[in-house]
Order: C-alpha cells, then sequence, then structure tokens
C-alpha cells in the first residue's frame, strides 16, 4: 500500500526503518543490509530524503551515519502513517498464523513491542503445521523488514516448562508481549 503511494519499495523500507527506530542512527551499508535493498538505490533515497529535511546526517569516524529529524514538519504524520499500516500488516499476519494449526497460545514479543533484548517475537503453542508457518514467515519477512524469530511447541510442552520455571519462557510471560490468543488458562 504505501509503495503506491509514496513510489519506491526503497524510500518505503527507509520510513519504515527510521520512523519506528528515531533515536538510532545509521550508516548506508548498514541500512542496505537492514532493509535488503541495493547500495545506489539507498543511496539516492537517503539524499532526496536529506534534501526535503527529513534525515539529517553527520559524519563520524570517517562514515556518513544519517537519523531521522524529528522536528521535519511531517514527522508527525509520517510515523503515524508508518504505524498505522504496521497494525495493519500485523493484523493480517495474525490471521494468517491462525490458518496454521490449532493455536492454544500465541504471543508476539521482541520485533511487535520494540524489544530487541527478548529471544523470539513470536510464540506459538499448539498443534502446528510447521511448513505451512515457515512459508507464511518467509512470506512476511520483507514485510516486517526483519526475520521473525520464533518458537513453537506443543501444550504439553508449553506446561511442562511452565511448571518447572524454565527462564526462557518465563522471559516471555513475565516480559512485554501481545496475548493474541490464551486458551492455556493461567
Amino acid at each position: 500500500m504505501l509503495e503506491k503511494i509514496f513510489g519506491s519499495r526503497t524510500r518505503v523500507k527507509l520510513f519504515r526503518l527510521f520512523l519506528t527506530h528515531p533515536e538510532e542512527r545509521y550508516f548506508v551499508r548498514e541500512l542496505s543490509r537492514a532493509i535488503n535493498e541495493q547500495i545506489n538505490s539507498v543511496r539516492r533515497e537517503l539524499n532526496n530524503l536529506e534534501e526535503i529535511g527529513m534525515l539529517v546526517s553527520v559524519e563520524q569516524d570517517k562514515k556518513k551515519y544519517y537519523t531521522i529529524n524529528q522536528d521535519f514538519i511531517l514527522y508527525p504524520e509520517l510515523r503515524s502513517l508508518i504505524l498505522k499500516s504496521r497494525l495493519t500488516l500485523e493484523k493480517r499476519f495474525i490471521e494468517a498464523i491462525r490458518t496454521c494449526g490449532s493455536i492454544q497460545y500465541l504471543a508476539l514479543t521482541g520485533y511487535f513491542v520494540n524489544d530487541e533484548q527478548v529471544p523470539v517475537d513470536l510464540l506459538v503453542v499448539g498443534n502446528v503445521n510447521r511448513g505451512k508457518l515457515d512459508k507464511l514467515l518467509i512470506k512476511f519477512k520483507e514485510s516486517f523488514g526483519t526475520q521473525l524469530r520464533f518458537t513453537v511447541m506443543t501444550a504439553d510442552e508449553y506446561r511442562y516448562r511452565r511448571d518447572i520455571t524454565d527462564k526462557f519462557l518465563y522471559g516471555i510471560i513475565n516480559g512485554k508481549k501481545i496475548v493474541v490468543i490464551n486458551k492455556m488458562g493461567k
């Protein structure tokens, strides 16, 4: 949707990255890897965005770093638009995951709650078709701009790990998350 509005897939990916991580600064090669686009198209879009004042750059250690200009006049509106489009994408993603099997618990963590310290972005409990889930994650990888990390476990494994106070599971249970499905009780 945004590519059609903004006319460039690279520009949309840069918007998404900068507007969802406004405190971060990036250099060109890092951006090229992060959004999986050719370095020349990244450079071209960075120049365009810097020219209109949306990005600012600073030279440090012989590298040029870019960051979002939070004082840019359209910053609040663009950030809101990117976040709303992300919500729409996440909603489609959740609906697609529901088709992967009998899911008893689904929690979105990590990427979905802007916490990179969490070891997974997705915890799925139930009887899940792994092949279908893998294909779904590959399909959505480009849309999210990142490879989603996930864990799938059966309901019995979940209960066992919960009962023994498994450190990994409790890190997710007690951490920041969005619980989409919870048929497990606690």
